[in-house]
């Protein structure tokens, strides 16, 4: 299926009943029709070629021919630490988060709390804008058509016995050994004080001091995994450092390797793409420090403003796989 499609061409598929996961700029997404679909907000994709701008059409990913049912539900930030309690029991759960919102804060600071988070696949992403505009990040429940700027939404998704949803996150950021160990002293999405090394130090100023690229995120393991903390703005007159993630207190944290080359660091790392993949995804950080607008860079899919591999990552792609069990 070709993934950039016409406003046209996604009303049919919408129509033929077809059970879908769009993304595009709000004035397109708009105009579909009600149906069995959810819907972020976001001009900047990766299609079959290459990174791009584009609103005046719509990326489609289809899940109908693995899906053996279906729930599409709306949680709030009051509801959405029961979304473990909704999902199938063999299959996966998507879900589309509005930036900047309170429920984006709820999600990143607490999913990890969740009951039973990492039993089985939740996916998604985080909508988000024209960086260049007013706009507001939005998301879309297909069945009413109904856009909200403070709701996500989720697709909770059954497969065929046999198969297994397969959650993969692709982060071509690796730990730099030489950094000092970082630890914060509350879960936040900015701090001013921390300890570096053991000692107690204002971080702004530490990163300025140390003359540190701030394209670059910190990183923590979690039992293996490398989890990126991306820098949003640092003032050196507050003494604040702002994150597009929470840091956590306990965690230890460390900067993380330049990158050179993202687009060559993605092709290095990148599997071989297969038909078992059902969604991908890649942050707006990796498109704009990478400047992969109109270089093949991951896998097709959205450009997010923040990837959902079970709790909230950044700078990072995720993939979904179908795959059998054997």
């Amino acid at each position: 299926m070709i993934k950039l499609q016409s406003l046209e061409e996604v009303t049919q598929l919408i129509n033929e009943g077809r059970l879908l996961s769009l993304a595009g700029d709000e004035r397109i997404l708009s105009k579909l029709p009600k149906g069995q679909w959810l819907a972020g907000s976001t001009p900047y994709f990766m299609d079959e070629q290459q990174g791009k701008f584009e609103q005046d059409a719509i990326y489609v990913d289809d899940f109908s021919d693995f899906a053996l049912d279906q729930k599409i539900m709306v949680y709030t930030p009051d509801t959405i630490a029961t979304i473990t309690q909704n999902r199938f029991e063999n299959g996966f759960t998507f879900l589309v988060i509005p930036a900047f919102s309170q429920l984006h804060a709820d999600y990143a600071l607490h999913a990890g709390d969740f009951e039973n988070i990492y039993d089985s696949p939740i996916l998604g992403w985080v909508s988000g804008v024209n960086l260049n505009s007013e706009d507001t990040p939005i998301v879309y429940n297909g069945l009413t058509g109904e856009p909200s700027s403070e709701f996500a939404v989720a697709m909770h998704i059954q497969i065929p016995e046999g198969k297994m949803a397969q959650l993969e996150i692709l982060n071509i950021h690796s730990q730099d050994p030489n950094s000092p160990v970082i630890e914060f002293e509350e879960d936040s999405f900015n701090a001013r004080e921390c300890l570096i090394n053991g000692e107690r130090q204002n971080f702004a100023q530490y990163i300025s001091n140390n003359k540190i690229d701030t394209k670059t995120p910190i990183t923590c393991d979690y039992s293996g995994a490398v989890i990126n903390v991306s820098v949003k703005a640092v003032n050196t007159e507050t003494g604040q450092v702002d994150f597009y993630a929470p840091v956590f207190r306990g965690r230890q944290y460390k900067f993380a390797n330049p990158v050179e080359n993202y687009a060559e660091e993605f092709a290095r790392q990148l599997p071989k793409e297969d038909s078992n993949q059902g969604f991908s995804c890649n942050c707006i950080l990796n498109f704009l420090y990478g400047e992969l607008e109109g270089k093949k860079a991951g896998f097709p899919g959205p450009i997010t403003f923040g990837e959902i591999g079970y709790r909230l990552l950044n700078q990072t792609m995720t993939y979904l796989k179908i795959v059998d069990i054997d």
